[in-house]
């Protein structure tokens, strides 16, 4: 009984969440109106916000992903001997 009231719970806290999303906007209004009036008057700063949000957007899995790897090469095994019997297995 307790597992299916918390799975219920857990289940109506999730739709609840679901449910109350509120859109937000990602820039200030100074800032996106700066962007527009700079995008419709032939210049570039849309393309340099983007590439900035796409670096801020990769750095933290760069990070991850070094760690990963140094973790992998540190703690992998090796020269571990396999003692296999040469005997062939009966599984009947």
């Amino acid at each position: 009984m307790k597992r299916s009231l918390k799975t219920a719970f857990f289940l109506i806290a999730f739709v609840l969440m679901v449910i109350s999303v509120v859109p937000a906007k990602a820039q200030c209004a100074a800032c996106a109106a700066q962007v527009e009036t700079n995008t419709s008057n032939g210049g570039k700063a849309a393309k340099g916000l983007n590439a900035g949000i796409l670096f801020l957007m990769f750095a933290p899995y760069a990070a991850v992903g070094i760690v990963g790897f140094i973790w992998y090469k540190k703690y992998r095994r090796k020269n571990v001997d396999m003692d296999i019997r040469s005997e062939k297995l009966n599984l009947n």
